[in-house]
């Protein structure tokens, strides 16, 4: 397992998407999957970045790990601030014409729909969430 420690800043989702993508690459990560992957973890973070702390700024802890058999890709989101479940929250009608739809939670719904697994909890006054990819 791998850990970067950021400041949860919309600035720093460049470096964030690097070091996923250093992971992604000693997998040989097919583009497709490595698009969905990285989709997800610029709406995870940049959420991270814009309300978790807000007003203030915080650190993100994200967490890499690789197995194998089958191969898949484990992607864990730490941080500290306000707790939130972006499972608890409906999934947003996509039937609906977009000036119908209530505003928001399209993000974590295209995060659910392409990643494998999707799962929180709130532990030690910390929100986990931990995104699964099978490559």
């Amino acid at each position: 397992m791998d850990n970067l420690q950021i400041a949860a800043n919309e600035s720093n989702l460049y470096a964030v998407n690097d070091f996923i993508d250093a992971k992604l690459d000693e997998v040989e990560c097919l583009p497709q999957t490595r698009m969905q992957i990285e989709l997800a973890v610029e709406e995870i973070f940049v959420n991270i970045a814009r309300y978790a702390y807000h007003p203030e700024e915080g650190p993100v802890t994200i967490q890499v790990t690789v197995k194998d058999a089958p191969i898949r890709v484990i992607l864990t989101f730490i941080d500290k601030g306000k707790p939130f479940d972006p499972l608890s929250k409906k999934d947003a009608d996509v039937t609906l014409p977009p000036e119908e739809r209530e505003i928001g939670g399209l993000g974590i719904f295209l995060v659910k729909k392409t990643m494998d697994s999707v799962e929180y909890e709130y532990k030690d006054g910390q929100n986990i969430l931990t995104v699964v990819k099978n490559v």
